[in-house]
């Protein structure tokens, strides 16, 4: 093994060899020839990059997941526009013990007034929305007189409240404990930069008009969750971009020992990133849920290789090459097997492209775009900084021999690795085989899960709202019952007040929905209250109400309604069956009132029917990509066993990381496939740059064992050092605070380091038995 360690590096041994990646490598050797114009080029590259990156907006929508080119997404759409409710509601939630006494009700009165004056609102649904019975033809008074009663007459009005059947179980709980107050804001606040500042002021005002109250009070509701993840959004980046480079520098400052070495290593990631979300910039990207992990994904890509052809340099520096001779040497060698890694990258995200979803199919094309610029940042800057930045090589030889311990240790470890690997490849490929077959029998049943609560960031105020209405008033989610009228009937046709009244009844009678509210509910209450429920009182009442409150239930044009409940937050397997009941049930209706167009739509329908066949269909295309690039890597080696030999290791952390899953109870979700799809591709860097290696030092007519040990030991160290260099990248995320990006950065890191495994363990006496196979049949 001495030998081995003292061995420079070989550069195929006297044989001729295919061109493993066409000479693409080749562009490093540009910036060797012409270092200063290169240098040149990437200032006013990265100038123009940083104008791109001020372009670069979030997409903070909530349907953002589902948004596709199909009738459903764009029924979704129509239905937001033509009913702007739910899209643009805030949801204020206030409990506490105390909460109907005389004084806390009268600070509620004074906060539903004040929050109707914010600049940016256009109305309120709350308490003291409830009116009294109306009496002959004058509006109804409120419930709540004004001043409140006291003693007895109080404790009576209470009563009256608790009993009201607008208010109890839609907006106040049925203990009395927690009220539920609605208030509109105008589209245009929303989707603007108003946003954060409308929010601010609710918030403030809910301060100070509840203090000394003793009540909890919390926003939730769509353009809070909007605002939550923006926020997120923006900060994730900055966090785990500054936490993971500074991990991966040092690592390499570590391990190089130079500082010239660490920033070699570290700037091409660094350039990559610059140039490629300046990219993203300037062609209209929106930084949303996925791409916001785009930095830490660059990183890794680039940092990995940008890692081995450093430490190719300093090999070839330390054996006693120029640094020019090094520098070429290196990008000959390794240059090849980092154009590879990047291209089964690449097709990763190609996967990717093919999906229903808008959001992930823009994170393929941006993930595609990153990795091209990533592959031309490196192969350039590294060469670039090379000639600038090292100096003294002699007196760096000089110093490291023989002290170089932390590295000798990892080649050490990976000689006694490969020489146990390569003792027994049969069994040892054997147990590698079982060891898959079974974590993949696991990955193969699980069952694909979305909650709209991973979207959104769990440690902020809007989830712990959402749970306390899951928990006292049915839920957050909305679900629209669309009721359209055919030509010629009108909203107060009498079929169509029929139709109507029976979706109503269904809706509200349809197990796990609650909260139902639609035109019928106020013709139902005139007939309680006041006996009538003729067409021109309805239309009398219909018109004391507030245009943003109408425009809920009513379009613009009179042509269709609306039927809104409320759900849960729940898995959406636990809401199909709510769905497909109800839509089931809605078939008679549409049935008996032939013409009417009646349809169940919302964010949560829309999540419940395309969540599970979108995870599938990306689950598909995973297999799928796992047997091209297989493939593809055959192809590039022009080699059968390669292709074989390649398989079990790529496979290995996609299916442990399915096991990891399934360990902790958690399904495929949305993350967790776009990061075992991705994590793929990153994982098979090991496995590729060892291959390209085994290459250049497996010798004919020789046992292929010294091949497989030559190139474990002096490829070994950098492979390590980069699988940890990714999986510290990606692990980074975990600091988010979207349970989303946290399940993508711990899967992936998982994943990353299951990759080193298999390149170790499964990949030495996998390819050391085929290549015997293969001589052995050659010879006989």
């Amino acid at each position: 093994m001495d030998a081995l360690l003292k061995e420079p590096p070989a550069t195929g041994a006297g044989r001729k060899l295919h061109p493993l990646a066409y000479g693409i490598e080749r562009i490093g050797l540009v910036s060797l020839r012409f270092p200063y114009l290169v240098a040149a080029v990437l200032t006013v590259a990265a100038i123009l990059a940083a104008f791109g990156i001020g372009r670069i907006q979030v997409d903070d929508s909530l349907s953002q997941l589902f948004r596709s080119n199909t009738p459903e997404f764009h029924q979704y759409e129509d239905v937001t526009k033509r009913f702007p409710s739910s899209e643009y509601d805030v949801l204020v939630v206030i409990e506490g013990d105390t909460l109907l006494s005389r004084d806390n009700l009268g600070k509620l009165r004074d906060l539903v007034t004040d929050l109707q004056l914010i600049d940016g609102t256009r109305g309120i649904i709350s308490l003291y929305s409830a009116r009294q019975p109306p009496e002959g033809n004058h509006i109804p008074a409120p419930l709540f007189p004004d001043p409140l009663p006291e003693g007895a007459a109080y404790d009576q009005l209470i009563q009256k409240v608790m009993g009201n059947e607008i208010l109890r179980g839609k907006l106040l709980s049925l203990d009395g404990k927690l009220t539920l107050a609605v208030l509109a804001l105008d589209p245009a606040v929303v989707q603007s930069n108003k946003l954060r500042d409308v929010v601010g002021e609710i918030r403030k005002t809910m301060t100070e008009d509840l203090a000394g109250s003793g009540l909890s009070a919390e926003l939730s509701g769509v353009p809070v969750m909007q605002l939550e993840i923006r926020n997120a959004v923006e900060r994730d980046r900055i966090v785990y971009n500054a936490l993971g480079f500074l991990g991966g520098c040092l690592i390499a400052i570590l391990f190089f020992r130079r500082i010239s070495f660490m920033i070699i290593a570290a700037a091409p990631p660094l350039l990559a990133i610059l140039l490629s979300l300046g990219m993203l910039g300037w062609l209209d990207f929106r930084l949303n849920m996925f791409l916001n992990v785009m930095t830490p994904l660059i990183m890794v890509i680039s940092f990995s290789d940008s890692m081995q052809l450093t430490f190719a340099t300093r090999d070839r520096i330390i054996a006693g090459q120029s640094k020019a001779e090094a520098l070429r040497t290196a990008i000959h060698i390794v240059g090849p097997a980092c154009v590879l890694t990047h291209a089964t990258a690449g097709l990763s995200f190609v996967a990717l492209t093919f999906s229903n979803s808008d959001l992930i199919r823009s994170f393929g094309e941006a993930g595609l775009i990153a990795t091209l610029i990533a592959l031309v940042s490196v192969l350039t800057i590294i060469p670039l900084l090379g000639m600038f930045l090292l100096r003294r090589e002699a007196a760096f030889v000089a110093r490291i021999k023989g002290a170089d311990l932390a590295v000798d240790a990892l080649r050490r470890f990976c000689g006694w690795i490969a020489a146990r690997m390569v003792s027994r490849p049969g069994l040892y490929s054997l147990i590698g085989l079982i060891v898959v077959i079974g974590l993949g029998s696991i990955y193969a049943n699980l069952q694909p899960r979305y909650h709209l609560a991973d979207q959104v960031p769990d440690k902020q105020r809007a989830v712990q709202a959402n749970r306390e209405l899951d928990a006292k008033l049915t839920g957050a989610q909305p679900v629209d019952v669309l009721i359209e009228f055919p030509k010629g009937q009108s909203l107060y046709a009498p079929q169509t007040l029929a139709t109507i009244a029976e979706v109503h009844s269904i809706v509200e009678k349809q197990a796990g929905i609650g909260n139902v509210w639609s035109l019928e509910t106020l013709r139902r209450w005139l007939a309680q209250k006041i006996g009538k429920s003729d067409v021109a009182t309805l239309k009398q009442y219909v018109g004391y109400l507030p245009k943003y409150l109408v425009e809920r239930f009513i379009s613009d044009k009179q042509d269709a309604v609306i039927v809104e409940g409320r759900l849960p937050d729940v898995d959406s397997s636990q809401l199909l069956p709510v769905v497909d009941s109800l839509d089931k049930k809605l078939a008679a209706v549409r049935a008996e009132h032939p013409g009417y167009e009646i349809a169940v739509t919302g964010l949560a329908v829309i999540a419940a029917h395309n969540s599970a066949s979108m995870i599938e269909k990306l689950n598909r295309g995973l297999t799928i990509e796992i047997v091209f690039v297989a493939a593809f890597i055959g192809l590039a080696f022009r080699s059968f066993s390669v292709m074989l030999a390649s398989i079990m290791p790529a496979v290995f952390p996609v299916f442990s990381a399915g096991a990891a899953l399934w360990l902790f109870g958690q399904g495929l979700q949305f993350a967790s496939v776009v990061a075992l799809t991705v994590s793929f591709g990153l994982g098979l860097s090991a496995t590729i740059h060892f291959l390209n290696r085994l290459r250049l030092e497996d010798k004919p007519g020789e046992d292929p064992s010294i091949g497989v040990e030559r190139a474990t030991i002096l490829v070994g160290p950098a492979l390590i050092l980069t699988s940890i260099v990714l999986a510290c990248g990606l692990a980074m995320t975990i600091f988010s605070q979207l349970p989303s990006l946290r399940l993508f950065g711990w899967l992936s890191s998982f994943a990353m380091l299951t990759a080193l495994i298999a390149d170790l363990f499964i990949l030495r006496p996998t390819i050391m038995l085929l290549l015997r196979w293969t001589r052995n049949r050659n010879w006989n």
